[in-house]
Parts: C-alpha cells; sequence; structure tokens
C-alpha cells in the first residue's frame, strides 16, 4: 500500500511538473504562427496590394503569391457571415484556453498551438481591417493551381486540425491519458474476474 501511494505521488508530481511546460510550448508555438502569419500578410499588402496586377509566379502556374481580400471563412468560404466567423473564432480561442489548464501532452500542445496561432492571425484581420472592426477582410496570398486561395493561419488551423483527429484516433487525451488504454484494462480485469469465477467454480 505505501509503495502505491508513493507511486501515484510520484506520478502525480510527475504531471504537475509537466503542465506548465505543456502550456508554455501550445504558447510558443501560438506565438510563432502569429508571429510568421502577421509578417507574411503585412508584406504581402505593402509589395503586392496595389502593385501590377498583385500577383508573383512562384512555380510556374502551379503555385502564385495573389493578394486578396477575403470576408468569409478559410478558403474562402461564406463570405456573407463575417461576423459569424469572427465569434467562431473568438470561441476557439476560448475553448484552448480553458483546455490548457489541464495539458499534460506535448502533441496536444503542438495542435492546440496551431489552431490558437492561425484563429489569431485570422482574428486580427477580422478587428482591425477594412471594412470595419468585426467585419474585417482577412489576407489571402498562397494561390495554387485549381484550389482556393489562403493564407499561413488557414494552414496552421487545417495542420492543427488533422493532429487533433490522428491524436484522438490513437486515443490519447489533451491530460496525457490514453482512453483506449483504460478500456483495455478494464476489459482486462472483466476478463481475469470471469477466469477467477470459473476457476472457484472448478475449485467446488
Amino acid at each position: 500500500m505505501a509503495e502505491a501511494e508513493r507511486t501515484i505521488e510520484r506520478v502525480s508530481s510527475e504531471r504537475t511538473g509537466k503542465g506548465p511546460r505543456r502550456v508554455l510550448a501550445l504558447f510558443v508555438v501560438a506565438v510563432l504562427v502569429y508571429a510568421v502569419d502577421l509578417v507574411s500578410k503585412l508584406l504581402v499588402v505593402a509589395r503586392l496590394e496595389g502593385h501590377g496586377d498583385g500577383s508573383v509566379q512562384v512555380i510556374g502556374d502551379w503555385l502564385r503569391l495573389t493578394a486578396i481580400r477575403n470576408s468569409g471563412a478559410a478558403f474562402s468560404m461564406g463570405e456573407a457571415y463575417t461576423i459569424v466567423f469572427t465569434i467562431i473564432a473568438v470561441g476557439v480561442i476560448v475553448v484552448i484556453a480553458r483546455l490548457a489548464r489541464k495539458l499534460h501532452s506535448l502533441p496536444w500542445a503542438v495542435a492546440l498551438g496551431l489552431l490558437l496561432g492561425g484563429a489569431l492571425g485570422n482574428l486580427t484581420d477580422r478587428v482591425f481591417r477594412s471594412p470595419g472592426v468585426f467585419r474585417g477582410a482577412v489576407v489571402d496570398f498562397i494561390a495554387p493551381k485549381g484550389y482556393a486561395v489562403f493564407n499561413l493561419a488557414d494552414s496552421a488551423i487545417v495542420c492543427g486540425g488533422i493532429l487533433i483527429v490522428l491524436l484522438s484516433f490513437r486515443g490519447l487525451d489533451p491530460d496525457g491519458t490514453r482512453h483506449r488504454d483504460e478500456k483495455a484494462a478494464e476489459e482486462k480485469d472483466e476478463d481475469k474476474d470471469e477466469e477467477t469465477g470459473r476457476a472457484e467454480s472448478v475449485g467446488e
């Protein structure tokens, strides 16, 4: 019993120590994504908007940098619902901030950091760019051939979302536990109980 208590205390101590580090990792990733997205948009506005056709070839016709203003969601969808998407972005940020309090998984920290940085990047455009607060158009500029124009914040959001799906599929929760392992352990205990019951019946 004493050994079990020491083990529980050690695991609890390790998790307590990892929590702040994982939260720090989340915010480091978010800040990096936000900074890169912000700088890229400033460069696009300064160098492409209002200069020629506002477009530069990167890889022939396969990839271009084209400055556009998008009042919709990612990849120019839903342009009539700018305020709705702004509210959704704020909601995502609030949810991530709440999840950060019980974060003990580095992969989840990276995934949430990508989401947070991307959401903040596009939210900044919606708040500070024309035509007005909460109705601002997002700066998009990455234009692959035959695909919608997007920006680095959109890319971070998509990558973060994919990573979350993969982590959930593997059974890893934000607090560092694996819910599949717990289910397997419960099933194993049930099997042991059944075997024990059968053995006792045979012994009788």
